[in-house]
């Protein structure tokens, strides 16, 4: 379906067009060990990234299952420690149907989850390590304090990239050499506003909520910078309330 789409269009969810509408071609990113970033955010029409507090407040079953078809496409889904905590990660990333999907392409039934966190607050307990259905990754820097690394090694296999700060390049670097090549990241804003301004997005798939929320609410990308990037519009698919987005710097 393309940009043209109208009203006349909308049906209920088609789990094998989504599927054929975000397929992923990883070869045509670069060399053997090169990644590709999608991110995938929702937001109001007002470009709110957050109702009460959660992106998740934003969305509806449809954008949920979607969610899962982006993943499906995914060798690693990425997110920030704060939207782990806020928006309750843990347990399987796609559904049966998706799952059965991957397995049906010689791929393991579900990816991999990882977290960037510079503080590492997270505590082993928590769904996101002891639900996991896969042994999640967790990206840090080398100034982590060493007590957290060490809690952290043993429910997840700990990358560090960077010194002082997280290296979000380096750590793309390691997932390819780990196979890791096609990335899904969730957000949250800092997230995203810290792959922009490593120019590391390839494309943003934005779930558009028809909600205005005010307030105060975060933008789906925040960053101490300006660094435009021009974006190409591949599709605009309306579901029953959503329209879903894809862009692409190709």
């Amino acid at each position: 379906m393309t940009a043209g789409t109208t009203a006349a269009d909308r049906g209920p969810f088609d789990a094998d067009r989504m599927h054929a509408a975000y397929a992923v071609d990883v070869v045509d990113s670069g060399g053997a060990d090169a990644v590709f970033c999608r991110v995938n955010m929702v937001e109001s029409l007002d470009g709110a990234a957050r109702l009460a507090g959660r992106s998740g407040g934003l969305g509806d079953d449809e954008d949920q299952r979607l969610m899962s078809v982006l993943r499906s496409h995914a060798d690693v889904v990425l997110v920030g420690s704060g939207t782990v905590r806020a928006e309750g990660y843990g347990g399987a990333a796609v559904v049966e149907a998706d799952a059965a999907w991957r397995a049906a392409r010689g791929r393991d039934p579900q990816p991999r989850f990882a977290v960037v966190s510079s503080g590492l607050e997270l505590e082993p307990e928590h769904p996101f390590f002891a639900d996991a259905v896969s042994r999640p990754l967790v990206v840090t820097s080398a100034a982590a304090p060493p007590d957290r690394r060490e809690a952290l090694d043993g429910v997840a296999d700990v990358i560090v990239a960077g010194d002082r700060r997280v290296d979000l390049a380096a750590a793309f670097a390691e997932f390819g050499r780990r196979g890791l090549r096609s990335i899904l990241s969730e957000g949250g804003p800092g997230l995203l506003g810290a792959l922009a301004e490593d120019d590391l997005v390839d494309e943003l798939c934005v779930t558009l909520s028809p909600v205005l929320v005010g307030g105060a609410a975060p933008r789906i990308s925040e960053s101490a910078t300006e660094r435009p990037r021009a974006m190409r519009l591949v599709h605009a698919i309306p579901g029953e309330r959503m329209l879903f987005l894809r862009y692409s710097r190709r």
